[in-house]
Order: structure tokens, then sequence, then C-alpha cells
């Protein structure tokens, strides 16, 4: 298996994770990747976090929240400042992200975007997150992943 550029920041940085695979095929429709991920890996849906993209003020902006809640819009603006936050199109978050939807991680994206961490994170020993491909999933202490991405934490999840 080829590394993803999200497994090649983590080896350059020298940080200790985890990878976690399963099938992602291997799940219902209708259910998310996060929720396929959860239920594949056998993992607390509080230390799975999904990746997703969305705007703010017009910019592109990251957000990482737990697959057992949903993204806080107004909440994640105030994080960073602005007045108002729409999901990101997939397409833009794809281009943008150089990942595909279901596989977007927070890690190794094309461009580096302001990026928020759902605070619940801190309280955690550790965390998944998108490895860079559906199906992949990398597991890290939350320090790590919110200075790789140079993240600001805060309540961002609901």
């Amino acid at each position: 298996m080829a590394a993803t550029p999200a497994v090649r920041v983590l080896e350059k940085a020298g940080v200790p994770f985890e990878l976690r695979s399963y099938d992602p095929d291997d799940h219902e429709d209708g259910v998310g990747f996060g929720e396929a991920a959860v239920a594949a890996l056998g993992q607390d849906p509080a230390t799975v976090f999904k990746t997703l993209l969305a705007r703010v003020d017009g910019d592109l902006v990251v957000a990482v929240v737990p697959v057992s809640g949903q993204l806080d819009l107004k909440a994640l603006a105030a994080a960073l400042g602005g007045r108002r936050a729409a999901m990101a199109d997939p397409a833009d978050a794809e281009r943008s992200s150089g990942y595909v939807r279901g596989g977007i991680s927070p890690l190794g994206q094309r461009k580096q975007l302001p990026t928020v961490v759902d605070d619940s994170a801190l309280a955690l020993a550790t965390v998944c997150v998108s490895g860079g491909r559906r199906g992949l999933q990398v597991e890290l202490a939350p320090a790590d992943l919110v200075a790789l991405t140079r993240a600001r934490t805060a309540p961002i999840g609901r």
C-alpha cells in the first residue's frame, strides 16, 4: 500500500502513529464514511474524527469534529473570527485538499488552510482521522494532530 500525503507528513514529523485499515466498500448504503470507519474498526465514535471543509466568509477552512456529532457552523465561524460559515462544495473540497470525499485527511492537504479541531479531542489519549484514502485511518495523539495542522481548538462540534 503506497503512503498517502497524510502518512508522509506523519513519517517526516517523526510522531508516533498507527495505521488502521478496513474495506471501505463493506458498509451499508446510507451510512456515512465516518460511521463506516467506526463500525469497521470497532472504535468509540467519540474518538474517530471526520474532516470537513467549509467556507467562512467565503474562504475555505478545515473543521475536524467527532463522527458522533455534527459541525456547528456558527461556532466554526466564531472560532475563526468570521461572521458566516457554510459547508464547502464537495468538488471544491476535493480540489483543494487533493483527496477524495470520504478520504479527506486534515494532514497533507495540497494547500494549508486554517484548521479548527473540536476541543473534545484534547481530553482523549488518541484520535483517529482519515489517512488520506477511503478505508485508511491514522491514530495519533491529539496534540500532534493540532501541531501538524497548525490548528486552533474550539468547541465546534455539537
